[in-house]
């Protein structure tokens, strides 16, 4: 009786936790990023395998997809009309999340590689990325409003798409290369890898790049949060002192 407790045990287990045949092991170039006062960018370098404990699957090839994410802040997003020859706020939608930076890469075509039910339940694509519930009665098109931030930060590289930019040798290794532009935000920058077959998600990994201003970039940072009254002092105080020798200089020079 108590083996097939045991046996029973351990197919229930077996049923409720069921053993990935492929998972990823994962490499960065880096999983921190510096950004000091002369940082332009920086680009990260993705790499990993599959391991397996059976061999490789018949049928559908593997798809890798990956994504990068950036702190998720709430953003309000305006629409301007012209109005007696000037252009005003009329407008607005509050977006509830949208990160600060995002990128997809793909072995392939997104579209071909993910089933838009695996899209929603991850949240893969850069629409799917941004929540935005909750628009005033009185917009209609809200959508239009998340299309308009969506393409505003792509067309200064914080939000890219990059299909079929992601490299498969024999559906074991991948690689891919993300360039980071220079207008980061500070945090933690969520990595996902997801093997996908047939367009269906079967695995899944997670980590995590650092995104730190150090040096004298940080501490003005701290000392502009910590203790504004005096970061505001000595701002003006290097203004003033700036002016003066700017005056000083040009007045030496016409003597």
């Amino acid at each position: 009786m108590r083996a097939r407790l045991i046996s029973l045990l351990a197919l229930c287990l077996a049923t409720a936790f069921p053993v990935c045949a492929e998972q990823v092991i994962l490499g960065l170039s880096k999983n921190e990023v510096a950004i000091t006062a002369s940082f332009d960018g920086s680009e990260i370098l993705i790499f990993g395998a599959v391991r397996r404990e059976e061999p490789i699957p018949e049928g559908p090839p593997l798809e890798v997809v990956i994504t990068v994410a950036g702190p998720s802040l709430p953003v309000t997003v305006r629409r301007k009309e012209r109005r007696f020859g000037i252009w005003v706020n009329t407008d607005a939608v509050d977006v509830d999340q949208a990160p600060s930076y995002y990128a997809v890469a793909s072995s392939g075509p997104l579209g071909e590689v993910l089933t838009n039910i695996d899209d929603l339940r991850y949240s893969i694509s850069v629409p799917r990325a941004i929540r935005s519930v909750g628009a005033p009665m009185n917009i209609e098109d809200s959508g239009a409003f998340t299309d308009a931030l969506i393409r505003i930060r792509e067309d200064v590289d914080l939000y890219q798409m990059l299909e079929e930019k992601v490299v498969v040798d024999q559906q074991t290794l991948f690689r891919t290369s993300i360039q980071l532009p220079a207008s980061l935000t500070e945090g933690g920058y969520v990595t996902r890898i997801f093997l996908t077959r047939d367009g269906n998600v079967i695995s899944q990994y997670q980590t995590t790049i650092d995104v730190r201003k150090v040096g004298l970039e940080r501490w003005l940072f701290m000392l502009s949060r910590n203790q504004p009254l005096l970061y505001g002092l000595m701002s003006i105080f290097i203004a003033v002192a700036a002016g003066w020798g700017a005056s000083a200089g040009f007045t030496l020079l016409r003597r």
